[in-house]
């Protein structure tokens, strides 16, 4: 991977891990046991023993899990 592409993104951005957080977010907030426990709950589905950034972010946000069809 070169500095500044993501090779699985099709080498347009950058991943989310590699971007510094937005300025107009404001400080960032600890999750409330609730979304602890969703974001937990989604890496569980997903096959991983503890959630990873995007879990976390998914849950922060408050999106539902799960896709519509």
């Amino acid at each position: 991977m070169t500095k500044g592409t993501c090779s699985e993104c099709g080498g347009k951005d950058k991943p989310v891990w590699e971007k510094p957080r937005p300025k107009d977010l404001g400080k960032s907030k600890p999750l409330s046991p609730a979304k602890k426990a969703s974001a937990k709950a989604a890496a569980k589905a997903a096959g991983r023993p503890y959630p990873n950034l995007v879990d976390n972010m998914r849950a922060a946000k408050g999106a539902p899990k799960g896709k519509k069809k």
